[in-house]
């Protein structure tokens, strides 16, 4: 039956493997269970001349490194478009003879396989984004303990760490030292988010992609490394529209007949590249906005355009839309490996568009 077999689709999970042998027709000629990752390695390497279809999840990627290390083809498709192919309860087979229906549908675009330096790149950006957040909550810890006792740190991680200490002497005695501790803590967490950029920094100097994109107002090292991680190649979509939309920063669209309506942006995607973005759209625009009010003259096309669109607009949504603009900027400078200028028309029309 294994020469009649085409496809082969893969139900992911930590130690047991469902497989489904489906033939050019997207039919299920046999399903096999296999219990360990030992099993499995040696199944895979049993395995030729087919595609292998599995879920974009945690361990995928490496599993797809390890077929097309022994020659097969493999094919990651998005595991919220698989769904829709289960016809029955949630099991395991259920959801192998859903990829083999999933695969036969050619508008699901499939998640290219990342090799290990994109997901080092971005489980260094997960490590710093955990400690980030640990960080906050801690701060706002401190802030909550010392505003009951009358003292206000500022707002902004820098601002409140160096005034804190001078706000803990102000407090009860028994405090402290356990605001002290806390103090401490908030230090560690920042040392640790250092760490972790050195070598995003470093990585992004053996990655002409990212350090080409960081040519571009509003995408500093961070943003570049991870979009680049992330999306692996700029060919994978058609067009800079297709990134912005891959990243959750087009509007939702409910339309029907002559009734067009576009909402807030779709928020799909990856949150952490799109909320890099943003924060580099917030960026570029305030640097925009104080340049047109010190010195307008030098406005490129480019901040000229973000700041006319922050007075029709207001600012939360031209944020939203430099961000969605900065990915096209970003999709064309990938892609044809042009220079990013401020003050070229095409790149000024599609901040504006």
């Amino acid at each position: 039956m294994m020469k009649d077999v085409t496809t082969i689709a893969v139900d992911l999970a930590k130690d047991v493997f469902q497989v489904a042998y489906g033939d050019g027709k997207g039919r299920v000629l046999s399903r096999q269970r296999i219990a360990s990752r030992r099993a499995f390695a040696l199944q895979m390497g049993q395995w030729r001349d087919v595609v292998v279809v599995m879920e974009s999840c945690a361990t995928a990627h490496y599993w797809g490194r390890e077929c097309q290390r022994m020659g097969l083809k493999v094919r990651l498709l998005p595991a919220q478009h698989v769904g829709a192919y289960r016809r029955r309860n949630k099991t395991d087979a259920a959801d192998a003879e859903a990829l083999l229906e999933a695969n036969r549908n050619a508008q699901i675009k499939e998640v290219p396989v990342k090799n290990q330096t994109q997901q080092l790149v971005l489980a260094v950006h997960s490590l710093r984004e955990g400690w980030k957040a640990a960080r906050v909550a801690r701060i706002n810890a401190l802030r909550g303990h010392l505003l009951g006792f009358g003292q206000v740190i500022p707002l902004g991680a820098d601002k409140a760490i160096a005034q804190a200490a001078a706000c803990i002497e102000k407090v009860p005695d028994a405090l402290h030292g356990l605001l002290h501790q806390l103090l401490d803590e908030i230090g560690q967490l920042s040392r640790r988010m250092a760490d972790a950029e050195r070598p995003i920094i470093a990585l992004n100097k053996q990655n002409p992609a990212a350090t080409h994109l960081q040519q571009i107002s509003g995408i500093g090292p961070l943003t570049a490394s991870a979009l680049t991680a992330s999306a692996v190649d700029a060919r994978h979509f058609k067009n800079g529209r297709q990134l912005a939309a891959w990243l959750g920063l087009t509007p939702l669209e409910h339309s029907s007949g002559n009734n067009r309506h576009l909402g807030r942006i779709s928020k799909r995607g990856d949150v952490y590249v799109r909320m890099l973005l943003v924060h580099g759209a917030r960026s570029a625009l305030s640097v925009a906005l104080a340049l047109r009010n010190k010195a307008p003259d030098k406005l490129n096309r480019v901040q000229l355009r973000a700041t006319q669109l922050h007075d029709r607009i207001g600012m939360h949504k031209a944020i939203a839309a430099v961000a969605n603009k900065l990915a096209r900027i970003c999709w064309a400078m990938w892609t044809h490996g042009d220079q990013y200028d401020g003050n070229d028309a095409g790149m000024a029309k599609a901040v504006a568009a």
